[in-house]
C-alpha cells in the first residue's frame, strides 16, 4: 500500500518488470524474458490495462524494453528507476 501511496504508476510497473526480469539475482548475466500481459502487470501494480499499454510504449520508444514475440527488459529500465527524481523537484 505504501508503494502506491509514494510511487508513480509508471515507477511501480518499472520496478515489477524489474524484479519479474530477476535484474540484482546472481543468476546469470543476462535477465530473463518476461511472460506476462497487461492485464496481469496492472492488477499488480495496481493500474488499469490502458494505462499499463501507455508505459509499456512509452518505454518501448525510450528503449528501456524490447518487444518481438517477447518481452525484454534492458539494463536502462534500471537506471530510469534509480534516477527517479521526486516530484518536487520537477
Amino acid at each position: 500500500m505504501a508503494d502506491q501511496l509514494f510511487h508513480s504508476s509508471e515507477m511501480r510497473l518499472a520496478r515489477a518488470l524489474l524484479l519479474l526480469a530477476n535484474y540484482g539475482n546472481d543468476l546469470g548475466p543476462e535477465p530473463m524474458p518476461v511472460k506476462v500481459n497487461h492485464e496481469t502487470l496492472a492488477a499488480l501494480i495496481g493500474t488499469t490495462r490502458p494505462r499499463v499499454s501507455v508505459f509499456m510504449n512509452k518505454f518501448r520508444k525510450l528503449g528501456l524494453i524490447k518487444y518481438n514475440g517477447r518481452l525484454e527488459v534492458q539494463k536502462a529500465l534500471l537506471n530510469f528507476v534509480l534516477n527517479e527524481r521526486p516530484l518536487i523537484e520537477r
